[in-house]
C-alpha cells in the first residue's frame, strides 16, 4: 500500500512537471512574403531597346515560413523556410530549388548567441546590404554594383553552413559562419568562411566583414554550388579559383535624410591562371519627404583591374536615383533610373540582361510591391 502511494505520487508530480514545461513552452510559424512585379525599359541591349515585364525589382518575390518555440530559460528554437520566385513565370527562383532563399534551423540563448545551421547569407551579406545602394529604400536591385561583384546583390548564398551570432552588446554584434565541402577527401574544395560585425549607436551605424570560397561552383554538393553561382549569362565572371570579399561601411541619420557610404573589394583568382579584381565606392542619400514618400540618390565608383584573356581593365560610373510612395503599410509603388557609363568595357547594369553594345546603358523601372 505505501509503495503504491509513494508511486502515485512521484506520477503527480513528474505530470505537473510535464504540464508546467508544456505550458512554458510556447511555439508559432509565421507565413509571410513579398510580391514585386513591374516594367522595365532599357535604351541599349546588345544594341537594340528592350521593352520588359520585370518581377523582384527592389525586393525578389517570395514567400516564407518563419517558426519558433520557446524553451524556457532564455532558449528558443527558430527555423526559417523561404521560396524565391518570379512573379512573371511562377517559376521557382534560385536554380529551381524549393527553398532557394534560405533554409535553416537554429538555437539561441539570449546571453550565449545563435547557432544556425543550413542553406543561408554569408557576413558580408548580412552586414554590407546595409549600406548597399538598393538596400536603402526606393532602389531597385539595378542601382548595385555591376555584375554584383561583391555578392551584395545575393547572386549566391551558401549551402551547408554553420553560423554564430553574437548577442548584441553596447550596440556591438558580430557572426562568423563555416561551410562545408560535403565531399569526402576533398575539405578545402568548395568550402566557404565569413566573419563581420555590426555596431549600432544612435543616429550611427558601422558595418565591416569578410569572406572567402575555395573552388566555387566545382560541384553541387560544395558551399557554392555550381547552378548557383556566377556565370558568362550575367557576368564577366566564371572558372573561378578563389573568391574573396571584404569591405567596410558606415551611415549617419539627420532628421529626415540617411547618408550612407560603403566601399567593398573583390577578388577573384582564375582556374586559367589570371584574375579579376573590383573595387566599389558607393555613396547614398534617402530622404523621407513624407511619411508616405521616399526619395534615394545613389552614385558606384568600380575600378575592374584583369590580367589573363578573359576580361580587360575598365572603370564604371553609376548613378541611381529612385523614389517610392506607399499606399499603405504594405504596399507601395516605385519608379528608378539607372544609368551607367563605363571606359574600357562596355556598360552592363546590374540584374539587366543583356550588355550595352557601347559604354553607355540607361535603365528605367517602375512597378508595385506588396509586403504580407
Amino acid at each position: 500500500m505505501k509503495h503504491k502511494q509513494i508511486l502515485r505520487t512521484a506520477i503527480a508530480f513528474a505530470a505537473a512537471g510535464l504540464a508546467a514545461q508544456a505550458a512554458h513552452a510556447q511555439s508559432s510559424v509565421t507565413l509571410y512574403g513579398i510580391v514585386d512585379a513591374g516594367f522595365t525599359f532599357t535604351n541599349n541591349q546588345k544594341g537594340e531597346k528592350a521593352y520588359q515585364a520585370t518581377q523582384g525589382n527592389v525586393q525578389g518575390s517570395r514567400w516564407g515560413l518563419l517558426g519558433t518555440e520557446d524553451l524556457g530559460g532564455g532558449n528558443k528554437v527558430m527555423f526559417k523556410l523561404e521560396n524565391g520566385f518570379s512573379l512573371e513565370s511562377g517559376a521557382s527562383g534560385q536554380g529551381g530549388r524549393m527553398f532557394g532563399r534560405s533554409a535553416w534551423v537554429a538555437l539561441s540563448n539570449k546571453t550565449a548567441g545563435t547557432i544556425t545551421l543550413g542553406r543561408q547569407y554569408n557576413s558580408v551579406q548580412d552586414y554590407l546590404s546595409n549600406m548597399q545602394i538598393n538596400g536603402i529604400g526606393a532602389m531597385s536591385q539595378y542601382g548595385n554594383a555591376i555584375y554584383d561583384n561583391d555578392d551584395i546583390n545575393n547572386t549566391y548564398r551558401t549551402d551547408n553552413a554553420i553560423k554564430y551570432t553574437s548577442p548584441t552588446y553596447a550596440g556591438l554584434t558580430a557572426n562568423a559562419m563555416y561551410a562545408f565541402s560535403n565531399t569526402a577527401g576533398q575539405f578545402a574544395n568548395n568550402r566557404a568562411w565569413s566573419v563581420g560585425a555590426d555596431y549600432v549607436n544612435g543616429p550611427l551605424r558601422l558595418d565591416a566583414a569578410y569572406s572567402l570560397v575555395n573552388q566555387p561552383a566545382s560541384n553541387t554538393a560544395g558551399a557554392a554550388p555550381s547552378d548557383n553561382y556566377y556565370g558568362t549569362s550575367s557576368s564577366i565572371i566564371s572558372g573561378v579559383q578563389r573568391n574573396q570579399v571584404w569591405g567596410a561601411g558606415g551611415s549617419y541619420v539627420f532628421g529626415p535624410a540617411t547618408v550612407l557610404l560603403l566601399y567593398t573589394n573583390s577578388q577573384f583568382r582564375l582556374l586559367n591562371g589570371g584574375s579579376l579584381h573590383f573595387a566599389n565606392y558607393e555613396a547614398a542619400v534617402k530622404y523621407q519627404l513624407t511619411p508616405a514618400a521616399l526619395l534615394a540618390l545613389g552614385y558606384i565608383y568600380t575600378t575592374q583591374n584583369a590580367s589573363g584573356t578573359t576580361a580587360t581593365n575598365a572603370h564604371y560610373n553609376q548613378l541611381s536615383l529612385g523614389g517610392e510612395y506607399f499606399l499603405s503599410k504594405t504596399t507601395d509603388l516605385y519608379l528608378n533610373g539607372i544609368y551607367q557609363r563605363g571606359s574600357g568595357s562596355h556598360a552592363w547594369v546590374e540584374g539587366i540582361s543583356n550588355p550595352s553594345s557601347n559604354n553607355g546603358q540607361f535603365v528605367t523601372v517602375a512597378g508595385i510591391r506588396h509586403k504580407f
